[in-house]
């Protein structure tokens, strides 16, 4: 399995059966080595929240690869009205799709959908578990530390991504305490340096993180499971 880091928080995750997009905000975001028409062949996409860094092109991708969107039901049924594919979820819920499981988790954040000048509730923000193939994958979403994580560590989870910008999100220091939650074997710090107001070190959180190896990938570098 290929999971590729695109800048901010979008991730790419490929094997046989899968060809999924998490977070994919590709115009606008300048560390994206990808034009969106790049993009292509995408089963899946998953949204962990509804600001625009992060729902970015989903309507896009979704209509141009015919991708289901999995979502939280607030933003899912959006995105229906949009005529995008969508399977929504809640925190704490899991499901089986042909590519593996995939459970929602928390996240504290908010989720408002900016549609012209309104903000539409977006409902809970999210993260997500992925089993394929028998490794696990968890992309946080945009949060904050919390306690919650500590349930993750009974996951034993493969790969991480964990924001460290701050302001929006956890900071270095934060993300820090949540491997030593969370205990992942690697985690790859996403959320960071895209704008001003996130500007943040990867290598300052590599060496905080002692419950974890930290993988820095730059924007199109990839790691493999």
């Amino acid at each position: 399995m290929k999971i590729t880091f695109l800048g901010h928080s979008v991730v790419l995750i490929e094997n046989k059966n899968i060809k999924a997009i998490i977070d994919p905000f590709i115009i606008g975001n300048e560390l994206c080595p990808l034009e969106l028409d790049e993009i292509n062949g995408l089963t899946h996409i998953f949204i962990t929240h509804g600001h625009s860094d992060h729902m970015g092109d989903c309507i896009e991708l979704s209509k141009k690869n015919n991708a289901m969107v999995i979502a939280n039901h607030e933003i899912a049924h959006y995105l229906t009205k949009k005529g995008c594919n969508v399977h929504s979820m809640h925190i704490g819920g899991k499901f089986k799709f042909d590519f593996g499981t995939v459970k929602m988790t928390q996240a504290i954040h908010g989720s408002g959908i900016e549609d012209g000048e309104d903000m539409i509730y977006g409902g809970n923000p999210c993260g997500f578990l992925f089993d394929i193939d028998g490794k696990k994958i968890y992309h946080s979403g945009d949060t904050g530390l919390t306690m919650d994580m500590k349930l993750l560590e009974d996951e034993h989870i493969d790969l991480a991504f964990l924001p460290i910008g701050g302001n929006f999100t956890m900071d270095v220091k934060d993300a820090a305490r949540a491997c030593e939650f969370i205990k992942p074997d690697k985690v790859v710090p996403m959320h960071y340096n895209t704008f001003d107001l996130i500007k943040a070190d990867p290598n300052k959180f590599k060496k905080r993180a002692e419950y974890a190896e930290v993988v820095i990938l730059n924007p199109g570098e990839s790691i493999s499971l």
